[in-house]
């Protein structure tokens, strides 16, 4: 019995576009998502670093959700349950821009903040408690403190976590496609719909996957070693 492989179907006219579309949409989901975890993050750490009971809690609780929730329920949660509570003019603004797209970020983002936000706290207990007393004995503030001491160096020993994590957002972006949004793997599955060519589809969509992963693991590690504090290991 001969094999018969075929990856010119699937990579040429208009199959080629739509992995290249794929593609953008996945990447331009992974880059939003992160910036948007990141920013969350820092600032659940932050409030968390307050110590004021009530915000610690509400932090815990987030975090212990999202934690705790398969990724994809929420995603689920996001787009069938808190679209429909929403105003019928920014339901219909969403649906116009995108909605599945913008709640996948929204989905995504949030629920790896969670993570991130564990990983800079991490590297907040790594840094001296001298560090902070310096800080404010030098007249900084709290929030002060936190920006231009103790956070940069907490961060910078949160590297390697983070990008686990980074790898872990990128590849989660896959589950958008239980809500249409058309990336890598929704156009991968149109394709082998469309062209019954099954191992060629996923073969080409496996490749993609694992080298942007290894590009993303690799660009970490460069990273790290650059903003490694010198003396730490």
């Amino acid at each position: 019995m001969k094999l018969h492989f075929d990856l010119a179907t699937v990579l040429q006219g208009d199959y080629g576009a739509l992995f290249l579309h794929g593609m953008e949409l996945t990447l331009a989901m992974a880059a939003l998502a992160w910036m948007f975890s990141m920013i969350v993050g820092i600032l659940l750490t932050v409030i968390r670093m307050t110590n004021f009971r009530p915000a610690t809690a509400f932090v815990a609780s987030f975090v212990a959700y999202h934690r705790n929730v398969p990724m994809l329920v929420q995603i689920l949660f996001w787009y069938f349950g808190i679209s429909n509570i929403l105003p019928e003019h920014v339901q219909a603004l969403l649906n116009n821009y995108n909605g599945q797209f913008i709640f996948a970020v929204i989905a995504i983002g949030l629920c790896s903040a969670a993570y991130l936000s564990e990983d800079i706290r991490s590297g907040l207990r790594a840094i001296p408690y001298g560090q902070f007393e310096a800080s404010r004995a030098l007249g900084l503030n709290f929030f002060s403190a936190m920006r231009y001491v103790v956070l940069p160096q907490a961060l910078r020993k949160a590297i390697p976590p983070m990008i686990n994590h980074t790898v872990l957002l990128f590849k989660n972006t896959s589950l958008a496609m239980a809500i249409g949004a058309a990336e890598l793997t929704y156009v991968t599955r149109q394709i082998e719909n469309e062209t019954f060519l099954s191992f060629e589809s996923y073969f080409v969509a496996t490749v993609v996957y694992l080298g942007i992963s290894l590009v993303i693991m690799l660009c970490g590690a460069r990273i790290a070693a650059h903003y490694r504090i010198p003396g730490v290991r």
